[in-house]
């Protein structure tokens, strides 16, 4: 037993009480345009702002691999914009995931999830378009978040 609940659905649609955290997978280029973020822009134009003037702006700020910036988009619901990947390219240099990166942005969001008393929600993050492996991300969530008692929901589109 995982810890993990797994539904079909829309990570934008998180279900449940309380305070919820959306947690989803970001590059380290400052790109916006493909996989879950377009259904993040068009639920909430927030989190796409944010993160290019948090990239636009990254020589004064924490923008890198493993950095999280949360927004809020309604009353009880924040995203976490967590930077996971390298670039957005699959190449030589194998797959964009960087597991060490969203390892460290999973603890950054347990910090945040326990503060505010969210439970998280979240896609298969860095199974996408990062090329990642659910396998080599699930004992990461597990980890930083189920084993530290946060409710953890994952979403399969569909």
């Amino acid at each position: 037993m995982s810890g993990i609940t797994y539904v079909r659905g829309d990570a934008t649609s998180p279900q449940g009480k309380g305070v919820k955290l959306i947690v989803h997978c970001c590059n380290d280029l400052g790109g916006w345009g493909k996989g879950f973020v377009l259904a993040l822009s068009r639920r909430w134009p927030g989190p796409e702002t944010a993160y290019r003037r948090w990239h636009r702006e990254r020589a004064g700020n924490d923008f890198g691999l493993g950095a999280v910036q949360f927004v809020q988009v309604e009353p009880y619901i924040r995203v976490a914009n967590m930077v996971g990947q390298r670039g957005i390219r699959t190449g030589g240099k194998g797959v964009p995931v960087r597991y060490e990166a969203i390892d460290a942005g999973l603890d950054k969001v347990a910090v945040e999830a326990a503060e505010i008393g969210a439970s998280v929600h979240m896609p298969r993050i860095g199974c996408g378009l990062a090329g990642g492996t659910w396998s080599r991300v699930e004992p990461l969530v597990t980890g930083r978040l189920v084993d530290r008692g946060i409710e953890v929901t994952v979403y399969d589109f569909g």
